[in-house]
């Protein structure tokens, strides 16, 4: 049960496709669980750092004015995505998400971190068009869990639907064509080998 996606941190299905992607090890001691856990989570914050696990796009984290950040992950920063592939007009040549929410838990054999992203306009664009190929019904939570000696790495993604609602006619047939791709399992890979390397040395 405790490798079921957890319903108080993931958001309820309601539309479109979902997808999950999950990665485990099992530690030899409590002591060895706890670092694992530390160095998975540090490495789920500093999301400058996810392409070289993801392998398929680069990751920029960007503060609340839409300005570089190179520092730890925080409620409301952006996070600009470099997939491979012709950008949109509106994202500016990228896909953007906004964090949503940030969780820690701790409960004596239960630690968990986990980031919530959304969908969004580019953040200089005020009230502007969602800049992503998915619609901002969408979300991904990205999870660190230790539960005793288990530790996972987790990716949830729900409510996933194109995106061929904004932008030109050009940015709704790409958004059309990369969500459909994701919506088939391409984009699996790619979380799947994230997570993994949350968790490798």
């Amino acid at each position: 049960m405790e490798n079921q996606p957890d319903q108080n941190i993931i958001p309820k299905q309601y539309t479109g496709t979902s997808m999950d992607a999950l990665e485990e090890q099992i530690s030899s001691s409590t002591e060895e669980a706890i670092a694992l856990f530390k160095q998975a989570s540090a490495k789920l914050l500093s999301v400058n750092d996810w392409g070289k696990y993801a392998g398929m796009s680069n990751f920029q984290l960007m503060d609340p004015h839409g300005i570089k950040a190179e520092r730890n992950a925080e409620e409301g920063d952006y996070i600009r995505i470099d997939i491979p592939g012709p950008g949109t007009s509106v994202g500016k040549g990228y896909d953007w998400v906004r964090i949503q929410e940030i969780k820690n838990i701790e409960e004596s054999e239960l630690q968990i971190l986990a980031i919530t992203v959304r969908p969004c306009a580019h953040p200089l664009e005020i009230e502007g068009k969602t800049a992503h190929f998915l619609k901002d019904t969408a979300t991904s939570t990205f999870v660190v869990k230790r539960y005793g000696l288990r530790i996972t790495a987790e990716e949830h993604g729900r409510n996933e639907l194109p995106n061929t609602e904004t932008g030109s006619l050009y940015d709704k047939g790409r958004n059309f064509v990369v969500g459909m791709a994701a919506k088939l399992g391409l984009s699996y890979p790619q979380w799947k080998s994230l997570v993994k390397g949350l968790l490798e040395d």
